[in-house]
Parts: C-alpha cells; structure tokens; sequence
C-alpha cells in the first residue's frame, strides 16, 4: 500500500435552479416557471464563479482527483423547486407546502442519479424523502435505488413543533424496513434538524451551539425507539456533526437505559413509569446498536478526536473534506489529512480514509484502488506530521485552539 485510497464520506451537490426544469412532471412547470422567476437565491456562493462546482461533473472530478479523493457520498447543496433555501436544513413543509416540496425533492434525485451516473462508481448519490407521507417516500426510495442512487437516504429533521412524529414513531418503520431490505444507509446530516431561529447576533450565535445537538438526536430517537430492534439490518450515519462527542454520549444514553430498566423493578418509585416497556421495545442496549448498526461521517476529523478512534470504533469513522464548502479542506485536502491522522498505523488510516465508506456505500474498492494508484496521496505524506497550516485553509480542520495540535 503506497497510496491511500481516499473516499469523501460528506461532499454536496445539486443542479443550478433552472436545469431541475426538465427533471419535474410536466403538470408542475407553469408553477416552477412562475416561482423560479422570482426567486431570489440568498447564498454567496452559489451565485460566485465557482458554483458550478456543484454540477460540473468534469470539474468535480478534477479537482477532487487533484485533492487526492477518488469517490464522493454526495448529499444536496443547491436549491430544490419550490424551496426557500437548501433543503438539507428545511423544516418540514405544512399540509399546503407539501405537494410542491415533494414534486421538488423528487426532481432532486433524479437530477442527481444522473449525475452519478456521469462518473460510474465513483458517487454514492443521497435521494432525499419526505416524512408527510411514508408510503410515497417508501416508494421513492425504491425509485431511487433503482435509478442508481446508492447513498442510502437523508433523513429530514424534526425539530420540536414539527407537524410530522417524532423520530422514535413507529409510523415510520415502512422506510426502516426498505432501507434495510436495499442495504441503504440512513443519512442524518448536521444542522438538518434544528428549529428555526432568527438573523439577531445572538440568534446566529445560539444555532452554532446547539445545531449539533440537534442533530445527535436522530441517534437517540431511534436508539430508544427500537428502530433497530424492529430492523437489525438498518444502518445510520450521523454526518458532519463531529465524533468526539460519540463516547460520552453512549456513555448517557447507557446510563439512562440501564437506570430506565432498574426502576421498572421497583414499582413503588416514582421513575417507574419511565422505563416501563423500555427494555421489550429496544432490544439491545444504546452502546451495542452503535456497535452493530451506526457509522460516523467524521468530516475533517481533528486532532482532539483521533485519540478517541478506538472507543468510537476503528471500523466506524469515515472521512469527509464537505466539498465544495468554504469550510471544507479543498484544495488542502492532504494537509487536513496530515493533521488529523499523522504517525498512525496506516491500516487504521486506510480504514478512516477510505475503505469503511467503501463498505457502508457499496463502492467497488478494488476499482478506487487503481483510480488511487495514481491520484491518491502517498502513504509517507499523511504520516509526515503538518508543520504549518497552508495560508489559504478556511476549514475549521485547521482551526487553532488548545485542544487542536499544530505541530
């Protein structure tokens, strides 16, 4: 092994707005023409030279190659039909809102398989859902993997006062059940479940401290509601929401489970109630699902956060650069490799870089190798420690701190 084969588990794409024309049902273009003409597209960097990086194929891959990945799990970036603002982070749509968002969504994912059509093997594309109605996003998950989409699904948000159930219902154990029967990844990605906030200082200040947290929930919420117990096959990603989080958070939940159970022994307190049925409906305990059923979309992993590999699981930590984000690692993708995983055995590093995506996405890993041989980033080079962060990083990968080494 002279070369890493790099996998991004976290890049975005999407098509400029008016080329998702051809991919909606004909009956909704007078609408579409009648919102595209006068909608207002509130993004910097989608209106900057270099937006087309997230639907020029032959671009992407250029840079990409150049940054030493070979593949990418693409999750959406630009602007669905009928959408505000990027549907990753959308609350969910009301009864009215519905039909158009869905019509939107679905014109998404079939934009996108062809996209990853356009590179074979090389984009596990994400088809997006919505929860307003199971059995249509049952049905589109089908559609989806069947047009090639192998990325699995992202899982909307439900913030508190969403008018779908929450996350632990049963009402959607149909996606569950297909998402496990297909092999495909449950995506739930940072930032995509947090309540609406405002444009105040303190609002923008407020939504950096808690959007992660919101978006560990989807964890719990399953965990708890016997998701995995009903569907032992499912698999969930949690991406771009940090790892080092990860250990003490299933040491909570352990606790809690394990304090739930006790009590239901003990009727005549008053936290009974809580547990009660808790055990029959989970199966397994919090820490043995992450075990068996959970991955990491660990994008520009840290340095504070290497150490904790082994109790997050060698075999669960996926790599990610956020292309073609401002604070993603392009194009210091390798230093931002250095700096996390530098002096590390390199078939821990193989793993974290590449070959744990390959295996939660269905990539052909032998076919990334030969791709690798030439683009990817040689072994001696991410174990050479990083001596000075390049002058044009913007990713939060180089971010100085305490708990960041510079070395």
């Amino acid at each position: 092994m002279d070369r890493y084969t790099v996998v991004s588990a976290d890049c975005h794409a999407g098509a400029d707005l008016l080329d998702y024309r051809p991919y909606l049902e004909r009956k909704h273009h007078e609408a579409f023409d009648a919102w595209a003409a006068g909608y207002v597209n509130p993004y910097e960097d989608l209106l900057a030279d270099t937006a087309d990086r997230n639907w020029n194929s032959e671009r992407r891959l250029r840079e990409l190659e150049a940054d030493g990945i070979v593949a990418e799990v693409v999750f959406p970036n630009t602007i669905p039909p009928f959408f505000p603002k990027a549907s990753l982070m959308a609350q969910p749509p009301t009864a009215a809102e519905y039909e158009l968002r869905w019509a939107g969504l679905q014109a998404h994912n079939r934009w996108l398989a062809d996209f990853c059509a356009a590179a074979p093997g090389r984009r596990a594309g994400v088809a997006q859902i919505l929860l307003n109605d199971v059995d249509a996003a049952v049905a589109e998950i089908r559609r989806a993997r069947e047009a090639g989409l192998t990325g699995g699904i992202l899982l909307p948000g439900v913030p508190p006062g969403s008018p779908v159930p929450d996350l632990y219902s049963e009402a959607y154990d149909p996606i569950w059940a297909v998402c496990a029967e297909l092999g495909l990844p449950v995506n739930h990605h940072g930032g995509s479940a947090s309540p609406p906030l405002g444009d105040e200082p303190a609002a923008r200040a407020v939504f950096m401290v808690e959007t992660t947290w919101f978006s560990h929930r989807a964890l719990w919420h399953l965990v708890f509601g016997g998701a995995f117990r009903r569907h032992p096959g499912l698999k969930l990603v949690l991406t771009e929401q940090g790892s080092g989080w990860i250990p003490g958070v299933l040491d909570m939940l352990d606790y809690y489970h394990g304090r739930l159970v006790s009590a239901v022994t003990k009727a005549s307190t008053a936290e009974s109630k809580f547990g009660a049925g808790l055990a029959e409906a989970m199966g397994k305990g919090p820490s043995a699902v992450w075990r068996d059923n959970c991955f990491v979309g660990a994008s520009f992993m840290r340095p504070h956060e290497v150490p904790l590999r082994d109790r997050i699981g060698l075999d669960k930590i996926m790599w990610g650069s956020d292309y073609p984000h401002d604070e993603g690692t392009t194009p210091y993708s390798r230093e931002g490799l250095r700096i996390a995983y530098a002096g590390l055995p390199k078939e821990e590093v193989a793993a974290m870089v590449g070959g744990n995506a390959a295996r939660v996405y269905g990539f052909d890993l032998p076919y990334l190798d030969s791709l690798a041989a030439v683009h990817g980033p040689a072994v001696e080079e991410i174990a050479e420690p990083l001596k000075e962060v390049p002058a044009g990083a913007t990713s939060p990968a180089f971010a100085p701190g305490g708990s960041v080494r510079v070395w």
